[in-house]
């Protein structure tokens, strides 16, 4: 080999080098990304499932119970009885016969071992790969190493095969995973602010502001009252309430009902699921409202009595 030979391959040599040091350097590199990528969003998923049990536990839905081990169910029974060991090669090593049984009692395997004792077809004893019709000198399936066997993939069934499961061999891309992943929590996160937004929002008259609410909420409670008042004055017509009580129930009672009334169908329905603090129920609003109504509507029923007569 000349020397000119002989430095063209030794620049050959540094040059795969060189190109196998960068692509180390790239995988490397790209390594850590997955693994940085990986931990973003497993902190992500993380602070998702801490979100979705706030929400959860602010409109009263309990987290479902821990799905038991497989074999919890199977944990009480006794344990059933051991496969019997297979016949003893060795006749020297089979039991003796009983003494006086007689030169016909030969020694013999021992009961429950032999031809007669092979389960036949279709008893329902499981008999492995080594059981199968017409694959008699077929074995346990054989073990994978153990950095193979971690990445094993699940087997399917191969028609041409007889039963023998055939590995399916899939490449799986973790940027296009981690990808697929990113686009989920995107999603969840988008149905989490959905459902804040819901969870903010009262069961009664969700679309309306708080001081819209309250004034609906305080004018209902005070018509019902106006109900009862015309009640009371057509019982009072009768004789059946005197003038006194039906002073007090139109000045007094009814007025005062109907704030209460406002004021628990307001902490009841009008409260959002998730809200910092108590929402404002405007006490002077509905005060107002419904110690002013009630005798306006009696002053009014007079007005309309007086007025058809």
């Amino acid at each position: 080999m000349s020397f000119e030979e002989y430095a063209a391959l030794a620049r050959q040599l540094a040059e795969h080098r060189r190109a196998g040091v960068r692509d180390a350097a790239a995988e490397s590199a790209r390594r850590r990304d997955l693994h940085a990528a990986a931990d973003y969003l497993h902190q992500r998923l993380t602070a998702q499932g801490q979100r979705l049990d706030q929400l959860g536990r602010a409109i009263g839905v309990d987290q479902p119970p821990a799905a038991p081990p497989p074999d919890a169910g199977a944990a009480g029974a006794p344990p059933g009885p051991p496969f019997p060991p297979g016949p003893p090669s060795d006749p020297a090593t089979w039991p003796a016969p009983p003494a006086g049984s007689g030169p016909s009692a030969a020694p013999g395997p021992p009961v429950g071992f032999g031809p007669s004792a092979a389960p036949e077809a279709g008893d329902g004893d499981f008999a492995g790969a080594a059981g199968a019709p017409g694959r008699a000198g077929v074995g346990a399936y054989p073990e994978l190493p153990a950095g193979q066997a971690r990445l094993a993939l699940p087997t399917a069934v191969s028609p041409a095969g007889g039963g023998v499961p055939t590995q399916r061999a899939a490449a799986v891309d973790p940027v296009v995973e981690l990808e697929l992943a990113r686009r989920m929590a995107d999603e969840a996160d988008r149905h989490g602010q959905q459902a804040e937004l819901l969870a903010q929002r009262p069961a009664l008259l969700p679309t309306w502001s708080p001081l819209a609410r309250a004034v609906a909420v305080y004018a209902a409670c005070g018509a019902a009252a106006g109900v009862f008042m015309l009640t009371l004055v057509l019982a009072s017509g009768i004789g059946l309430v005197d003038g006194f009580t039906l002073g007090a129930w139109i000045c007094a009672g009814l007025p005062a009902l109907a704030f209460f009334a406002g004021y628990l169908v307001l902490g009841r329905w009008g409260r959002p699921a998730m809200v910092a603090g108590t929402p404002p129920r405007y006490l002077p609003l509905g005060f107002a409202i419904c110690f002013l109504l009630v005798p306006l509507g009696y002053c009014g029923y007079l007005l309309l009595f007086r007025a058809l007569r």
